[in-house]
Order: structure tokens, then C-alpha cells, then sequence
């Protein structure tokens, strides 16, 4: 009941700022003017859109990567597919893959809602269930779009909660503090995050990882994005203290691709292979869909 209750306030919502103003498309024209009157609770809904458009103006028009959250400012509803083999033979299907509702609320921030993923396990059985919640802040520091020098730096604040079920949870809170940063060299970009998550009451077990990402993408024909990600992560304590892993990325994402007015799709696929010893999964096809607006 808790979890359609959720469902129709997020159709809900996304309802009222469609209602808001008119949709118009990302990156085209200049942004209209912000309209004002006597309600200020009307006046930041009837210019949502308006806010959004001039935010992304400020900043590169790079795509999001597969495994790497970009450093840009993104507004879309994003559902990712992700099929991991692991060590034993043992297989973890991710439906969603933690990704949700992405919205730009003031200048310089993002909100991510994440939907919590539920994960199919073929081993050991009756192990299937939902994932942790999870929530992340993104606050843009600097940024310039490519006719201005085509960078960007965020910082993020990401939460994870231990709401999951049995064998699917970290039965800890997680704190992940992150910087993100980007730049772009015509139509290359690297897009690179570097961060440390920070369980509650649990670094003798989960650890303090560090964790790097960075993409490497080139723009082909406007909507095409090859790309590899290097994924690193090192455990400085925990129970898996001194080991080291690295994944490495290679995909294509295709987008934006309009669809009606501001709404348009966006569509990536990769494989992820591990490059070192003990990882906790051999390799993951990774489907992403995403529905900016």
C-alpha cells in the first residue's frame, strides 16, 4: 500500500508541473522570461520549466553516462536494467537499478529520488527483493557551457537508507559524500567522479570505501555516444580491507531524442567486465532508459 501510495504522488507530481507552464524543448531557443504574480507558491511552478531551461543553459550539453553520475544538472525519469554474473555461478538480476526521479528544484541543484531496485537472485532461493532506498543532492559549484570553456564541478551528498529486504539490504545507513567534475574538448568529454561511502555503525563490517569513476565519451551525428568508464573502488578497512577493483565500461548511449514538445528518450547499453582479482561480480550487462523533460 506504502509503495502505490508513492507511485500516485510521483504521477501526481509530475502532473502538476506538466500543468505548470507549457512545455518547451531543452537547449533550443533562449529561455522566456520568469513570470510573476501575487502567490509565490505559483510563481515557482508556473516557472519550473523556465528555471530548468536557464540552469541547463549555464552548463556543457554532454550525456549521462552509464555507470558514472555526471556532474551535470539533469531533470528526466531514468530506469536502468542491469544482469550481474557472479563469483560461483551465481547470477543478480537488478530491475531499475536504484535510478528514479531526477529534478532540478532551485538554480545549481538537483534532487535524485531514487525507486528502489528489486533484485532476482538464482542463489540461494527465496532471497528475492527490494534493494535499500536511496537519495542523492547535487549542488553545481562552477560551470560553463561550450561556448563559454565547457567544464562543470558538483559536489553531491548521497543517502542511502536500509530500508531493503533480507539478503537485499546493508542493514546500515550509508553517507556518500562525492566531487564531481567534467570537461569537454569538442566533441570528447570526460565526465569523473571521486568519493568515499561512510556506513552508520558499520566500518568494521561495510568498510569505508573509496570510490573513482570517470567516462571517456565522444559525440558522434549529434545523438551518438560511444564511451568507456573506468569503475574504481578500494577498501581501506572493513572486511574486504586492502583489496582493490576495478571494472571497465564500454557502451553506447543514443540520445536526446525529442519526443513531444519537452519530453524526449534517451537510450545506452554496455558490458562491464572486472579487470581485478576478488571482485564481487565477474561482469553486468547494464540497459539504461531515460525520459528527460
Amino acid at each position: 500500500m506504502l509503495r502505490s501510495s508513492g507511485a500516485s504522488g510521483l504521477l501526481a507530481a509530475l502532473g502538476l508541473l506538466a500543468a505548470a507552464e507549457p512545455c518547451r524543448a531543452q537547449d533550443e531557443s533562449p529561455p522566456p522570461e520568469i513570470q510573476s504574480s501575487s502567490s509565490p507558491i505559483v510563481d515557482y511552478f508556473r516557472n519550473w520549466f523556465t528555471r530548468v531551461s536557464k540552469t541547463q543553459a549555464k552548463q556543457p550539453h554532454w550525456i549521462t553516462p552509464l555507470v558514472t553520475v555526471t556532474p551535470r544538472l539533469e531533470q528526466e525519469l531514468r530506469y536502468d536494467q542491469i544482469w550481474q554474473n557472479r563469483p560461483n555461478g551465481q547470477t543478480l538480476n537488478s530491475f531499475g537499478g536504484g535510478k528514479g526521479l531526477e529534478l532540478i528544484p532551485t538554480e545549481n541543484t538537483e534532487v535524485i529520488l531514487g525507486i528502489p531496485a528489486w533484485q532476482s537472485r538464482n542463489f540461494p532461493s527465496d532471497t528475492d527483493g527490494f534493494a535499500d532506498q536511496n537519495l542523492l543532492l547535487k549542488y553545481r559549484l562552477l560551470s560553463a557551457n561550450e561556448e563559454q570553456g565547457n567544464y562543470i564541478v558538483t559536489l553531491f551528498a548521497g543517502f542511502t537508507l536500509p530500508t531493503g529486504s533480507k539478503h537485499n539490504t546493508d542493514d546500515h545507513a550509508i553517507y556518500t559524500p562525492t566531487i564531481a567534475f567534467g570537461k569537454g574538448w569538442g566533441d570528447f568529454d570526460v565526465q569523473a567522479t571521486l568519493g568515499a561511502s561512510v556506513p552508520d555503525n558499520a566500518v568494521g563490517n561495510l568498510g569505508t570505501p573509496i570510490l573513482a569513476n570517470a567516462a571517456f565519451q565522444y559525440q558522434i551525428a549529434k545523438v551518438f555516444w560511444p564511451e568507456v568508464e573506468v569503475n574504481y573502488t578500494y577498501w581501506p578497512n572493513g572486511e574486504r580491507q586492502g583489496i582493490h577493483q576495478v571494472f571497465i565500461t564500454s557502451g553506447l548511449v543514443i540520445g536526446r531524442i525529442p519526443l513531444w514538445e519537452r519530453l524526449g528518450v534517451t537510450v545506452g547499453a554496455g558490458f562491464q567486465i572486472a579487470a581485478t582479482e576478488r571482485p564481487v561480480y565477474h561482469n553486468a550487462s547494464i540497459l539504461s532508459v531515460r525520459l528527460p523533460f
